[in-house]
């Protein structure tokens, strides 16, 4: 009778698991699937202005993606930072146009994202190669950790936000990290759809890297902020803020690069409000 009643168990389990994915994605279509809230909405017009250059049938699917995102990720203030549907929204918007036509798997592996009202300070530590350990303070706007919690300035967020032009955007930079993480520790290779894309990634994103690491060292002024020649992990995301908001001089400087990124991410940010288009390979995504 024992034997029985552990072999029922274990059967419950086993349906049980099986049945998580079909469960998760039922509650996931119906999330989808309810109006988007006009208060929503409005936030959207005011504080996200690059959705305005979306197409109708994207921009109707970044809000399907805002309304699970919000609803399965845990938002929390910092430093006395009291948490609104406007903070919410903003940070959602800006985090699932990374997504927008990747896998539905709303970064699996991110629990939380903390907010602070500005910018924070961290202890940094390290060892160099002499085997000497050092400790600092820095002043971020962003943080993206592997244990499943991105952090945010809400001042940075909104400013990255509010010009959509300038190539630099916290949000989408720290997101990009989860992405990279995804895969494991951050290093600038990302899952990709099939594994014969890799090689040409590392061709390309390698050569780019190199690149700015030299006009860095020169102090060449280029298109991509000298903190993308930090690691091959920076340059991603560094690289990614450029491709959703200056895609034109992206892909008009760097074609081959703004090629990868237009299959990595099934985007094609530049043909949103430019007249001419690049051509894209078809979408990375299976």
């Amino acid at each position: 009778m024992p034997a029985l009643i552990i072999s029922l168990l274990a059967l419950l389990l086993v349906l049980w698991l099986l049945g998580q994915p079909y469960l998760l994605e039922r509650k996931r279509r119906r999330l989808r699937e309810r109006p988007f809230p006009a208060a929503w909405r409005a936030v959207l017009q005011q504080r996200v202005p690059c959705v305005r250059a979306l197409p109708a049938d994207l921009q109707l699917e970044l809000e399907r993606q805002i309304q699970v995102f919000v609803a399965e990720k845990a938002f929390i203030g910092c430093n006395g930072l009291q948490l609104s549907d406007e903070m919410r929204v903003t940070i959602a918007a800006l985090a699932c146009l990374l997504i927008l036509n990747r896998p539905r798997d709303y970064y699996p592996s991110l629990r939380q994202i903390l907010v602070y009202p500005g910018s924070f300070v961290v202890h940094q530590a390290h060892t160099d190669d002499m085997g000497v350990a050092h400790h600092a303070r820095a002043v971020l706007a962003g943080e993206s950790w592997s244990e499943g919690q991105v952090v945010l300035s809400w001042q940075d967020t909104l400013d990255g936000a509010a010009d959509p032009g300038d190539g630099q955007n916290v949000v989408i930079h720290e997101f990009a990290h989860q992405l990279d993480q995804q895969s494991g520790v951050a290093n600038g290779a990302p899952t990709l759809a099939r594994r014969a894309h890799y090689k040409r990634w590392s061709q390309v994103l390698g050569t780019e890297f190199r690149l700015l690491q030299r006009r860095a060292a020169l102090g060449v002024d280029t298109l991509f902020c000298d903190y993308g020649a930090t690691d091959p992990a920076e340059f991603f995301a560094v690289i990614s803020e450029v491709f959703f908001e200056q895609p034109q001089r992206m892909a008009d400087e760097h074609p081959a690069l703004y090629r990868e990124l237009a299959q990595f991410y099934g985007l094609d940010p530049l043909s949103w409000s430019a007249t001419g288009t690049v051509n894209i390979p078809p979408n990375d995504c299976p």
